[in-house]
């Protein structure tokens, strides 16, 4: 028991290996379930849909407040 803890301790204080980091960062990458061509672009295309509806609605509502200020202060 007490040669794990001095084992597991001996590999925090080693410090960094960038052999093992690298090893299991393509490990972990490995098991990412990647999307499709198909998937990509269909995905995209309703972000861009999404961003042009939320700067078109924010647009409209911005106008609208500038011409009621205007209406009231103006």
């Amino acid at each position: 028991m007490a040669k794990e803890s001095e084992a597991k301790s001996q590999e925090v204080s080693s410090g960094f290996n960038p052999t093992t980091f690298f090893q299991e960062t393509k490990d972990e990458l490995d098991k990412v379930v990647w999307p499709s061509r198909q998937q990509l672009i269909s995905e995209s295309i309703a972000v861009i849909l999404m961003v042009i509806l939320s700067a078109s609605l924010i647009y409209l509502v911005d106008n609208f407040f500038s011409w009621a200020a205007m209406q009231v202060f103006g």
